[in-house]
């Protein structure tokens, strides 16, 4: 099998990884879900289309900021071991949830209590067309970026994404294409009779994303100990 070039490896990263995080419930597909079966496909897809422009935005942010930096010497060794703490409590936080989060009102007033500078930015922004409220919902979380920074570290560290700008592109546009083909997906399957899924259907999806994460953490385990074995040789 012939061995995958540079850019076609950090597209593949960042699609792969743009799909299966977009997969937990949160904020966004919360929204998709209720506005889908209440609205429609375009509506459900415009959201999802102001979600994964600010979602880029954080992506690029973190790559061209800050990636580089933990890619040096002993930071990237803690940076490696870090990642995959992270991915496997991500995946165990998703395989064992009890319950999906609850939708946010898009403004601040009645309904379940939400962080309060992800408040001051609806609040100031008040989003009114379906692609605002997706850029918006994403830009008032900055765990976003927090996110990106560290799978991005990761990335670069495992020499997945090559720390030059065709590589980093390459793997934001990999993000966007799978973050894309997530709430597309999902916005045509909600807006299919104007239905909504049940808590099981959402938990199940949450659920899935947790046994890919946990895959992905058990072979960046395996490849940490690879390393350890192969410098001790």
């Amino acid at each position: 099998m012939p061995e995958l070039s540079p850019i076609a490896a950090a597209a593949l990263t960042g699609f792969l990884s743009g799909l299966l995080l977009s997969i937990p419930v949160g904020p966004i597909n919360v929204t998709i879900i209720n506005e889908g079966a209440r609205r429609g496909f375009r509506w459900a897809a415009l959201i999802g289309a102001g979600a994964v422009a600010m979602e880029v935005i954080y992506c690029f942010v973190a790559f061209t900021g800050f990636a580089s930096f933990f890619s040096r010497g002993y930071v990237k060794a803690v940076m490696e071991l870090s990642s995959f703490v992270f991915m496997l409590y991500l995946g165990l936080k998703f395989l064992l949830a009890k319950s999906v989060m609850p939708p946010a009102p898009l403004v601040s007033g009645d309904g379940p209590a939400r962080p309060r500078f992800e408040e001051r930015v609806e609040e100031k922004f008040h989003p009114h067309s379906a692609f605002m409220t997706g850029f918006v919902r994403v830009l008032g979380n900055p765990g976003v970026l927090v996110f990106w920074i560290i799978l991005a570290a990761n990335f670069i560290s495992r020499e997945w994404v090559t720390p030059d700008w065709p590589g980093k592109l390459a793997c934001v546009a990999g993000v966007a294409g799978g973050t894309s083909l997530w709430f597309v997906g999902l916005s045509w399957a909600v807006s299919l009779g104007h239905r909504r899924f049940s808590e099981r259907a959402l938990l199940n999806m949450e659920r899935g994303s947790g046994v890919g994460l946990l895959g992905l953490a058990v072979a960046h385990g395996v490849h940490i100990v690879w390393q350890m074995a192969r410098h001790r040789m």
